[in-house]
């Protein structure tokens, strides 16, 4: 399998869980080498708490649509088993880290290690210094769709990241495998799993063109300069 990546996106009762707010929904998109799988883990959580109404407004989230969903120990492992030891992509990650650690913490489970935290938000700031960097923005900016997103919402966001994440890096040049030395394509028949579908991979090979030239086309190159008349080059030398 090629490079795995998770693109994340959680929502939460406030700015900290030092405060006492808790995490309360969570979408995780997967990428294989910079394209959509199709598979993808999505839950909300019940926070144990009160939704403070500036929150709710933000992602629709309400105490009452909460109260019969699991807690997060009561999903963890699987959260742990699909995110695996990949990478771990968000907007603004420091944001999502703390508080995926936070609960991951409470739970008595080790934390992610920030290693393998990627912030899509940094490297907006690097490539567009100056420029808006939410989410919104450089969706309009790149020319993501984004009519769909009345709220906010994980899985929503994470799958919108997952297209902005593609094209910050871009890495829309998917698919396509060196020459080897021995004339083979490097990786001919690879193959991308999305859902039930299997995507192949299409190589193309064209022969490897000399840097220099022959002694056939030097000698129609001599043949096309000798039926010139008066070549600019030569007006050029007259007068230096």
């Amino acid at each position: 399998m090629g490079m795995r990546e998770i693109v994340f996106d959680t929502e939460t009762t406030g700015l900290s869980p030092k405060d006492g707010h808790r995490l309360v929904e969570i979408g995780c998109i997967e990428l294989i080498n910079k394209v959509e799988t199709g598979r993808h883990f999505h839950a909300y959580f019940n926070p144990g708490r009160s939704m403070p109404s500036e929150a709710e407004a933000v992602h629709g989230l309400s105490a009452i649509f909460l109260s019969d969903k699991p807690q997060f120990g009561d999903l963890v492992e699987d959260l742990l088993g699909f995110i695996a030891d990949s990478p771990l992509i968000a907007h603004n990650a420091s944001f999502d880290f703390g508080f995926l650690n936070w609960e991951l913490s409470a739970c008595g489970l080790v934390a992610i290690d920030l290693a393998r935290m990627i912030d899509t938000l940094a490297i907006a700031r690097t490539i567009h210094p100056g420029a808006k960097h939410s989410l919104d923005a450089l969706c309009t900016r790149y020319g993501i769709d984004r009519s769909h997103r009345v709220k906010h919402g994980a899985l929503l966001d994470a799958q919108l990241l997952a297209q902005l994440y593609v094209e910050l890096t871009g890495g829309r040049q998917i698919g396509f495998a060196l020459k080897s030395e021995e004339g083979v394509a490097a990786d001919d028949d690879e193959r991308i799993r999305t859902g039930s579908q299997a995507l192949t991979a299409q190589v193309i090979v064209l022969p490897i063109r000399p840097h220099f030239a022959s002694e056939e086309e030097l000698l129609r190159h001599a043949r096309f300069i000798a039926q010139l008349s008066e070549p600019i080059w030569l007006e050029e030398q007259q007068v230096g």
